[in-house]
């Protein structure tokens, strides 16, 4: 059985492993004040560009979504994102559970677009009981998508050109964005997309690590007490050299960006395969997830030799599938998988 699931299925990455086992009797301060996590921020700063800013580090995706957007919103305010958004859609009302409202948008191929952010905010303040009602508080979008779609340069900086007119944060969730900077059609720079917002986080979970996630706050004192928000919401690891050592080697001799482009590689390797031979994508993603929409009969056929996600319901005739790459995905698995189509 061969396995396309998702982007972690697999432990970490073994030059990680090897930095664990290497430093697993070492005896070091808690709750990130070990030398380890110090030199992990500054690697990351020095990688995004940042002389000022903080970097923090939480256990995981859900709990670092939950955590920055409470700490960014008064009790009052939501945060707007794509109705196809993650936090919408896959994160069981974390969101909610903190006493915040999501605010949709439209998702067009899982983006919003900086018009109608715009618009939503101006028609929120152009009704004159605004006061009764959720304000729009912060922007949340992820890179790449839900859909492993790209936001253009452009595309960034206009979204948050408008979150600046309306004195709002731009959020970036970048559970994935290592497949992003992977991907050759990524027009940005890490530094320029620390430039393109106020607050986003560095995914590990799906790009190498065992779990954790940098959240990079672009200016310093934007999220006042963050740490006591950290640890209410349980994403504070008490042994957290384990998240330093392990952001310290993905950000050594640019490792995260070499995770990135292999799995990308691979993924863009089967796509081309899908689509040779005739099937349909459901959307055209340029990073490590691809959605196809097959017959239900192939679906069963594949399912037999390979695992892979079901985007949603099964259809009567025809499903969405999504099928995903990672570090580790070897090209074996791929030459497999195109075999069986």
């Amino acid at each position: 059985m061969i396995h396309f699931d998702t982007d972690y299925m697999a432990g970490a990455h073994p030059q990680i492993m090897e930095r664990l086992l290497e430093t697993n009797l070492e005896m070091t301060a808690g709750y990130g004040s070990d030398d380890y996590t110090r030199s992990a921020k500054a690697l990351i700063k020095e990688a995004c560009g940042l002389t000022e800013g903080e970097v923090y580090f939480l256990v995981g995706g859900t709990q670092t979504n939950a955590t920055v957007i409470d700490g960014l919103l008064a009790h009052h305010e939501g945060v707007m994102a794509a109705e196809t958004g993650h936090i919408n859609v896959h994160e069981s009302g974390a969101i909610e559970a903190s006493g915040h409202k999501v605010l949709t948008l439209p998702s067009h191929e899982g983006k919003v677009c900086a018009e109608e952010v715009s618009h939503y905010i101006s028609q929120f303040y152009a009704d004159d009981t605004y006061e009764h009602m959720v304000a729009p508080g912060m922007l949340y979008i992820s890179q790449p998508t839900e859909y492993g779609t790209l936001y253009s340069l452009r595309e960034l900086e206009s979204l948050h050109e408008v979150c600046r007119q309306a004195d709002i944060p731009l959020y970036i969730d970048g559970a994935r964005l290592g497949y992003a900077l992977g991907s050759e059609q990524a027009d940005f720079t890490l530094p320029q997309l620390a430039q393109c917002c106020e607050v986003f986080y560095i995914g590990g979970t799906k790009v190498g690590a065992l779990f954790g996630e940098a959240v990079v706050v672009t200016r310093k004192g934007l999220l006042p007490h963050f740490f006591p928000l950290i640890k209410q919401h349980g994403a504070l690891l008490a042994k957290g050299r384990l998240l330093g050592i392990q952001f310290e080697t993905l950000f050594t001799d640019q490792l995260y960006t070499r995770i990135g482009a292999h799995a990308v590689r691979l993924a863009l390797k089967f796509k081309q395969a899908f689509i040779d031979k005739g099937y349909e994508l459901y959307i055209d993603s340029p990073t490590n997830q691809q959605f196809f929409r097959l017959e239900n009969k192939k679906m069963d056929e594949l399912m037999q030799h390979a695992t892979f996600e079901m985007w949603g319901p099964r259809g009567e005739t025809h499903t969405v599938v999504r099928l995903g790459t990672s570090w580790a995905t070897r090209e074996e698995d791929v030459d497999a998988l195109i075999a069986l189509l």
